[in-house]
């Protein structure tokens, strides 16, 4: 089972979202494994987003992910990634589609209301970052109802 990391940004925890994201991956089928709700410093959020750091939006992006509390979480599941950045929906919410989180969510890409990985390798060094003390092993009663 793949793993992906998931963050509910200030904007979605700000409008009370917190609960309506995570219904949505447990529906799915998906394993909640981690989860922090936590103010990040700047360091941290440049680090996040180190890949960004030469765009000339990072200053904003990185002053935005510090300007109140995020959910930090890892999912996991058959596909996780894949299916997560459908459920989540295009990065310009404008571009989503309806049933979606950021095409029900969401109007501009600058409050988009969720991140999620892009691919598996990014999930996992996003977890090792956001999760260092590393993920619970568990696995749900529900899970030979999900998976053949």
């Amino acid at each position: 089972m793949e793993q992906t990391f998931i963050m509910i940004k200030p904007d979605g925890v700000q409008r009370g979202l917190v609960g309506e994201i995570i219904s949505r991956f447990e529906k799915k089928g998906f394993s909640l494994k981690a989860l922090k709700f936590v103010n990040v410093d700047r360091q941290f959020a440049e680090s996040h987003y180190a890949d960004l750091s030469a765009k000339p939006f990072f200053s904003g992006l990185v002053d935005y992910i510090i300007s109140g509390p995020v959910v930090a979480m890892v999912w996991e599941g058959k596909g996780v990634v894949l299916t997560g950045r459908k459920i989540i929906g295009a990065t310009n919410p404008l571009a989503s589609e309806p049933g979606t989180i950021r095409g029900d969510f969401a109007i501009d890409i600058g409050r988009n209301v969720i991140h999620g990985s892009d691919s598996v390798e990014s999930g996992n060094k996003e977890i090792a970052l956001w999760f260092p003390e590393g993920v619970v092993h568990w696995q749900s009663s529900l899970h030979s109802w999900i998976y053949e």
